[in-house]
């Protein structure tokens, strides 16, 4: 493999962890500036506030998972 793809390669490979990063950085940065977060947890759907509380919104519909290469339609 030469040296331009094993760099895109290894590139890809942090894509996910800088999408958390930048995920993490923009929950705080929204609270830091007094707006509130909509936040999915064990199969809720809570907004979560500045001074720490929050409240629940609707329960989350389940997951669902389609594998790799499979397509999906939504109507």
């Amino acid at each position: 493999m030469p040296d331009r793809e094993k760099t895109l390669d290894y590139l890809e490979s942090q894509i996910p962890t800088l999408a958390v990063a930048a995920l993490t950085v923009a929950y705080w940065q929204a609270l830091a500036a007094g707006l509130s977060v909509l936040v999915c947890h064990d199969g809720a759907i809570y907004e979560n506030f500045p001074d720490g509380s929050r409240r629940f919104v609707k329960k989350a519909e389940p997951p669902v998972y389609v594998p790799a290469g499979a397509r999906l339609e939504i109507p």
